[in-house]
């Protein structure tokens, strides 16, 4: 199917959903900063990365978030009534009073699975994971070669765990490429072989997509939906709304409170253009 001309033509379109206020934290740290601005028929999305503490020399020691930290966040969202959603549910009306949130991690790291499984049984939280099929059992390979520590990402077995603790994983491309940067013939190959790899492997159904680095266009978008998935996921910080654009989900990067970047998206998007213009 070709969505294209239904779509605007820029990747920095709205997408019919909400963008972040004047003075809004652009990261979240705790649920008070925010409460106000959750309520009513909007649904949010916390972005994580990896748990436990940085190791030393890692550049982007944001994508961390500490055991504790999160078990905190977890039991201050729990207290605030709010319960696990799936992306998709963000795209159709709340029932009245419901508070709906959609917990999500990228790439697959071990390290969530260790510190993660506890903290979200405990408050009754589900999680979905975006996996990269390729390296799975592997390290993150994509972010060494820029310089990144070595992480392990979950093998199948991990993933399996993840599974049958009653949590989902959907896809995050075969390799981590910047979709944008390599041939859109071979960015559908990434998107489409994704999720092939992962029905196959774990036999179930894959359904919602994240784009690596957020990086995306409307090519790329497109792709995403031709190859049947019902969202995608990017790193614009803001909320989702009833009725808005499946393939352009906002999130909120969660992480720890700093003075020195307003979020971590701001440093990732400094960090890429340094990488391509050094």
């Amino acid at each position: 199917m070709n969505r294209a001309s239904s779509f605007p033509v820029s990747a920095d379109e709205t997408c019919e959903h909400t963008d972040l206020p004047p003075g809004m934290p652009e990261a979240y740290t705790t649920l008070g900063s925010f409460t106000e601005w959750f309520r009513g028929n909007r649904g949010p999305m916390l972005m994580y990365h990896k748990l436990g503490p940085a190791p030393t020399g890692v550049r982007l020691k944001g994508l961390y978030v500490a055991a504790r930290l999160f078990q905190r966040q977890l039991t201050e969202l729990a207290s605030g009534g709010y319960r696990s959603a799936d992306p998709s549910d963000l795209l159709t009306p709340a029932a009245p009073g419901e508070r709906r949130l959609v917990l999500t991690f990228d790439d697959g790291f071990e390290n969530v699975l260790r510190l993660g499984l506890g903290p979200l049984r405990e408050h009754g939280f589900q999680a979905i994971q975006f996996l990269v099929p390729g390296l799975l059992g592997r390290t993150n390979e994509w972010e060494q070669r820029e310089g990144e520590a070595s992480e392990r990402l979950m093998d199948d077995a991990q993933v399996r765990d993840w599974i049958l603790a009653g949590h989902s994983i959907g896809a995050h491309t075969v390799n981590h490429p910047r979709l944008t940067q390599i041939p859109i013939r071979e960015a559908r190959e990434e998107i489409r072989a994704s999720r092939t790899m992962l029905e196959d492997r774990f036999n179930v159904r894959i359904r919602h997509f994240c784009y690596p680095y957020g990086d995306w266009n409307p090519a790329v978008r497109d792709a995403v939906a031709e190859a049947g998935f019902e969202t995608a996921c990017t790193t614009k910080p803001g909320l989702n709304c009833p009725g808005g654009n499946s393939w352009c989900l906002r999130r909120l990067t969660a992480r720890h409170a700093t003075r020195k970047w307003r979020n971590i998206g701001t440093l990732i998007r400094v960090w890429c253009s340094a990488i391509r213009h050094p």
